[in-house]
């Protein structure tokens, strides 16, 4: 079921960042037109950057209430292509089912690495560097420039996202976007804020220091002197691979992925990359039942 998660993030992809009037063609015949095109990467409109943010979890759940918070670093130069996101979480969860009470505490360090369409994952328990092709990435570096922040937009559009107005977060004025579940605050295709509600919990994620067009020595995109295991693309190599849409079996697990419950998602995440942060779990969550509904009408 995995396959068909990607297969779908990336077809969804492709139909938001084509042009409106080329519904006609399939998945194929745009994949042809990519094949075709070399571009380089460009993920924000800015060269490079040193952002620090502050990680704030709240809400309850079937009787439990749940707080926690967090730090989280991020580093990028040559405009994004090369990025390196470094996070630290503490979530307690205080339970009260049927009379019975207990605290649990949980604990996450999560470093995350993307280089020119390669990402890496640091499995910090196993001490095991996980590396793999960045599909989404892959496909916006071949497709309009590999200009991801205007893909990035129309992409927020089709998930039914919606430019409510502006504001400034330290200082940088951002456009705020509505979203499925939430908002955030995009300067020059950086969320410098974002808050989603997903299952009663909220996580607000704020942007507390940003430097930009600044130097970032090499020594911030540094990983862990561990061994590397790389993890093939769940669809192949070339959107060829992809499942037809308008298969039985396809259409079968549709309507799984779209009943799907939030414990089973994060299961199947774990098991096909071990290391995944908790925040990433729920925001790919979020995303693909939005991707899903898409698909569905």
């Amino acid at each position: 079921m995995k396959t068909l998660i990607y297969s779908i993030f990336s077809m969804l992809i492709l139909s938001l960042c084509a042009c409106q009037n080329s519904s006609a063609e399939n998945a194929q015949e745009i994949a042809g037109k990519i094949e075709n095109t070399q571009n380089t990467l460009k993920r924000y409109n800015l060269k490079s950057g040193i952002i620090k943010y502050k990680t704030d979890i709240k809400g309850k759940v079937m009787g439990s209430t749940i707080n926690g918070s967090g730090t989280e670093e991020v580093y990028f130069k040559d405009w994004g292509a090369v990025e390196l996101k470094k996070s630290d979480s503490k979530q307690v969860t205080h339970i009260n089912i049927f009379g019975q009470k207990k605290t649990e505490v949980n604990e996450e360090h999560t470093i995350n690495k993307l280089e020119n369409g390669k990402s890496y994952g640091v499995d910090m328990e196993n001490k095991i560097i996980y590396v793999k092709n960045d599909p989404a990435m892959e496909m916006i570096k071949k497709f309009g420039n590999g200009d991801v922040v205007n893909a990035g937009e129309k992409m927020l559009e089709g998930m039914g996202g919606k430019k409510i107005g502006k504001e400034k977060i330290l200082g940088y004025e951002c456009d705020v976007w509505q979203i499925p579940s939430g908002k955030q605050w995009i300067y020059k295709g950086i969320p410098l804020k974002l808050e989603m509600t997903i299952m009663g919990i909220t996580t607000t994620n704020t942007a507390t220091e940003a430097k930009f067009n600044i130097d970032v020595p090499d020594k911030y995109f540094n990983l862990p002197d561990y061994p590397i295991q790389e993890i093939q693309n769940p669809f192949g190599e070339n959107m060829n691979d992809m499942p037809d849409m308008n298969d039985p079996k396809t259409k079968k697990e549709l309507e799984k992925m779209k009943n799907m419950s939030y414990d089973e998602y994060k299961k199947m995440v774990l098991e096909d990359e071990p290391g995944t942060s908790e925040k990433e779990i729920k925001m790919g969550y979020q995303l693909m039942k939005t991707m899903v509904k898409q698909m569905s009408k």
